[in-house]
């Protein structure tokens, strides 16, 4: 599969991501996917949103290769948008925003869904970013590199 063309000449890689998934409903539309949901009908029960919003959305993420149409499973009529690649690659920023909202957006004991892993039912492991040799990195430990 081919990389879809940039939308924006920004050399910054988050810059770039952003103008693909950066609004609410991207995400959360991703957010679904991983969750199992696959026709449109199902996208918009689960979000609430307007169907032109929904229609629009679903397009751009198909276009930049981040979800994908396919035959209904069933064999019906229907067409299922399923995740790709590039869209599975996003895991682990749904992750981050999940872990980093149960931390700052809930009060202690505050009850919440809660991601759990398939095989152990436990809940999923905090994600920290590690260095090389396993450690766990800091913000102030890295620095952009900028284009000349």
């Amino acid at each position: 599969m081919t990389k879809p063309a940039p939308t924006s000449n920004e050399p910054c890689p988050v810059a770039r991501a952003t103008s693909l998934i950066g609004d609410r409903w991207s995400l959360l539309i991703v957010r679904d996917a991983f969750d199992g949901v696959r026709r449109f009908s199902d996208f918009q029960r689960s979000l609430g949103v307007a169907k032109n919003i929904l229609s629009d959305r679903l397009r751009k993420l198909v276009d930049a290769g981040i979800l994908a149409c396919q035959a209904s499973r069933e064999g019906s009529a229907y067409q299922e948008y399923v995740l790709t690649e590039a869209g599975n690659d996003l895991f682990p920023l749904v992750l981050a925003l999940r872990q980093w909202g149960e931390r700052q957006l809930f009060s202690p004991g505050e009850a919440h869904s809660e991601l759990i892993e398939t095989a152990s039912g436990k809940p999923v492991a905090a994600m920290l970013p590690r260095r090389q040799d396993g450690s766990v990195l800091m913000p102030h430990d890295t620095r952009v590199r900028k284009l000349p």
